[in-house]
């Protein structure tokens, strides 16, 4: 990542640096349309209090060994996110979704394929928060039938919820969602169902907001109530 300008001047506070992070996009169709598994984390949460996210978290050490992936599927994700932050680096494509695939369990009790992860976004937190992460977003089709759960401390509640019904929700004020959920929602919005998403092209571009863009976030989202 570049230097932020004037962060190195004395007198200025130093900007943290992100940290890895990867969130997992469960998807599945329904008659009224795709519905998303999320998890409506508690008010006491130093990040992302109150707020309903994806299943994830940061990447731990332990995910920096110990998988066996096919070589081509490895090759594949490390392409997908060539501008990001870890590059084409194959084993740094692994750990990330050692921790995608670790954090769905941990927090969702689903076991799931690597090969049903599809990188999709990387989004990287302003420079003026005061907790940054750089965080790798995949969509996923879990296999018929597969369940996920609500077992974590840190979510009051988990559970699936229409695409359509969690934006709706936003907009009235009766949930809350960080810049990422919102606008990786209102882009899932646009298909029609887990597979035309899945099969559709789509490159992944880091987005870095500018500084001041979570404040301009919440002030544009009370103006749409």
């Amino acid at each position: 990542m570049t230097d932020i300008p004037g962060s190195g001047l004395p007198g200025t506070k130093p900007v943290p640096e992100p940290r890895l992070a990867a969130s997992v996009i469960l998807l599945r169709d329904t008659a009224d349309g795709l519905e998303a598994f999320v998890q409506h984390r508690v008010s006491t949460m130093d990040f992302a209090a109150g707020m309903v996210v994806f299943p994830g978290g940061r990447v731990d050490a332990a995910d920096q060994s110990g998988w066996d992936y096919p070589t081509e599927l490895l090759q594949a994700h490390a392409a997908d996110w060539h501008q990001s932050s870890i590059g084409t680096d194959p084993d740094a494509a692994a750990m990330v979704l050692t921790a995608a695939v670790r954090e769905v369990q941990e927090e969702a009790g689903l076991s799931i394929d690597a090969s049903d992860l599809r990188p999709w976004a990387n989004w990287i937190t302003p420079t003026d928060m005061p907790k940054r992460f750089d965080t790798y977003f995949y969509v996923a089709k879990p296999l018929p039938g597969a369940e996920p759960q609500h077992q974590t401390t840190e979510a009051w509640q988990s559970l699936w919820m229409p695409v359509n019904g969690i934006l709706e929700a936003e907009a009235a004020g009766t949930l809350q969602l960080m810049p990422p959920t919102y606008y990786l929602l209102k882009e899932i919005a646009g298909f029609g169902s887990v597979e035309a998403m899945w099969s559709a092209e789509h490159a992944v571009v880091p987005v870095l907001a500018p500084e001041g863009s979570m404040a301009a976030f919440l002030k544009e989202r009370e103006s749409r109530r």
